[in-house]
């Protein structure tokens, strides 16, 4: 077992190239990881890595040895979980990182139920919008709407994202709306900073595209900021229906262009296949996806009230 953690410690050193975050992904103080490291290099007869003050790279001796450490540290930890019958008493910690739009008023009783049906897993859950490195983080899975940046990585769907341009009943009395989506040049417009389109749009209706690039009055990562302002009656606002729901079914907020409708995105979950919580991963996203059906059930609400068109769930 000693070498075993060696190796897992070893692993995590060339991941990080931190022997100080490589301690605190492992819990342990960085003087157990050095000298875990000093008695695998010493086993090896090797150096493992090149050390300076600034940085930690590994020798060639070290690139040669992780690819099979790092399946090797795999297999354990998947092999000791179904030891324990991991599908009955899983057991450890999960760490995830997970979009901050999403994470307000919809996840918090995904994790309660999932722990009651797991009590022994532990959800260390980073939020923000920003992309991370999963494996010098040492995350387990990223849940984002960003496109998968690395071959290393999976990609798994969880449901799809849809999106309005909404306004309040006040400033489209004062201000018009919008007819076509050129109509939006004539409008102070609101929408999310970090969609890979940036200013450029598309919309569909009947098959025929249309696209404009559109100047905002406001950008900002915050999609709670942005369904604020447009409760201020300030804008014309891009809201993920995951947000803007409550304020559509109650009538504080209307939909423009409901035809034009604009391509769902996707949140996803993004990991590792080589995680080392791969058995327990795979239940809290087994969970996570038979919780958020294809047509959630905020927008299945809005569908029902007649409120968004029949054909976004094709689009």
């Amino acid at each position: 077992m000693d070498r075993l953690q060696n190796i897992e410690t070893f692993v995590r050193v060339a991941a990080t190239r931190n022997f100080t975050e490589a301690a605190r992904q492992l819990r342990v103080a960085r003087s157990v990881v050095t000298t875990r490291i000093q008695q695998l290099e010493a086993h090896v007869g090797a150096p493992l890595f090149f050390r300076s003050t600034r940085n930690v790279q590994l020798t060639q001796i070290g690139h040669a040895f992780l690819g099979e450490c790092t399946e090797l540290v795999a297999k354990a930890n998947e092999l000791i979980d179904q030891m324990r019958d991991v599908y009955d008493n899983p057991q450890g910690t999960l760490k995830i990182h997970a979009a901050t739009g999403f994470v307000q008023g919809h996840f918090a009783p995904v994790i309660s139920d999932f722990q009651q049906a797991y009590p022994g897993i532990h959800i260390d859950l980073g939020v923000g919008d920003e992309l991370i490195d999963l494996v010098k983080s040492g995350v387990d899975c990223a849940m984002q709407i960003h496109p998968v940046t690395s071959l290393d990585l999976v990609s798994r769907p969880l449901f799809p994202i849809r999106r309005f341009f909404c306004a309040t009943p006040k400033y489209l009395a004062q201000h018009g709306a919008p007819q076509e989506p050129q109509d939006l040049h004539q409008h102070r417009i609101a929408y999310y900073s970090r969609y890979a389109s940036r200013d450029k749009w598309a919309f569909y209706r009947n098959g025929q595209e249309s696209t404009l690039t559109m100047a905002p009055a406001l950008l900002t990562n915050s999609v709670h900021l942005l369904y604020n302002f447009a409760l201020e009656h300030s804008a014309i606002v891009c809201l993920p229906t995951f947000v803007a729901w409550p304020a559509l079914l109650d009538g504080r907020l209307k939909i423009v262009l409901p035809h034009d409708l604009l391509k769902p995105l996707t949140l996803a979950a993004v990991f590792s296949p080589t995680s080392r919580n791969a058995v327990k991963l795979k239940l809290f996203l087994d969970y996570v996806t038979a919780r958020f059906p294809h047509l959630p059930s905020w927008d299945a609400q809005l569908l029902a009230s007649g409120i968004i068109p029949e054909e976004i769930i094709e689009a």
